[in-house]
């Protein structure tokens, strides 16, 4: 069975093309239930919350993620997925911009790696 379900913390981050500073990602965890992920930053404030759904026919994986807090609620962002092991890549492009085609960001995608905090 495919689970994104856990913990995770973020390792490296990636946007338009270029690398996040290691202060920008340090410490954020990312929490997947069976339908939902929500993000929290350093200080365990909520930064992004969604519902997703997974198309895992494909490989890698398709990912749907729709907002369900402000001021982005309702806004729709798409992209691909893969875990391995305890690593999750997560690559989507902005609202209103093209699904990412693969795991290196263009202008508008963005790109995380985490790792489960349990392992």
């Amino acid at each position: 069975m495919i689970d994104l379900t856990g913990g995770y913390t973020l390792v490296s981050g990636e946007r338009d093309g270029h690398a996040l500073p290691p202060d920008r990602i340090h410490h954020t965890v990312v929490r997947f239930t069976g339908d939902a992920v929500v993000v929290t930053d350093k200080d365990d404030h909520e930064t992004y919350a969604a519902r997703y759904t997974l198309d895992t026919s494909r490989t890698p994986w398709r990912i749907t993620m729709t907002a369900t807090a402000a001021p982005n609620s309702g806004a729709v962002a798409e992209g691909l997925v893969e875990k391995q092991g305890d690593t999750i890549r997560l690559v989507y492009a902005l609202p209103g911009k093209p699904a990412p085609t693969g795991f290196e960001t263009k202008s508008g995608e963005l790109l995380f790696v985490m790792e489960n905090r349990n392992k």
